[in-house]
């Protein structure tokens, strides 16, 4: 099983095959429009807008699960995005990222790359995920660590 065998909903509600993103270098996060970390929309949004057209996706998730963080409805957060960021990645439908209704792509990335430090769990927003254009997992950041850090793994997957 790889990333490309999931599908999930964009916030316009459209159904998108992960396998979409097939054959690119794609970054997973789970997001929150009221979190302390939130300014890391402009970093990946740094990083997609420079390296998009040598192939990288980054996939954005919003997430009410950390503190209530993302209360917001589709249109608010599309809204707070694009005014506050010039976000233009795919932002997908809020979703849960642990428990038993944890969206089946975060379930797959926890199941890929989690242990040491990380456990099994999403610890908070701003995970994230680094996926190769083989739809393989191969490197989980922290919420604590800034986009800009991912380039050099970034540019070595390119």
């Amino acid at each position: 099983m790889t990333f490309y065998d999931f599908e999930a909903r964009k916030l316009n509600g459209k159904t998108t095959s992960m396998n979409e993103y097939k054959g690119k270098v794609v970054v997973v996060v789970n997001t929150a429009s009221k979190c302390g970390f939130t300014p890391q929309y402009e970093g990946l949004e740094k990083l997609y807008q420079k390296y998009k057209d040598q192939g990288l996706i980054v996939l954005g998730f919003p997430s009410n699960q950390f503190g209530n963080q993302e209360p917001g409805s589709s249109d608010d957060i599309k809204e707070f995005c694009q005014i506050n960021y010039g976000v233009t990645f795919p932002l997908f439908e809020k979703i849960k990222v642990n428990g038993k209704n944890a969206h089946p792509i975060f379930k797959f990335l926890k199941s890929k790359l989690s242990g040491g430090i990380f456990g099994s769990k999403i610890k908070w927003n701003f995970t994230k995920f680094v996926i190769n254009s083989k739809g393989v997992p191969i490197k989980r950041f922290s919420p604590t660590t800034k986009p800009e850090k991912m380039e050099s793994i970034i540019r070595r997957l390119l």
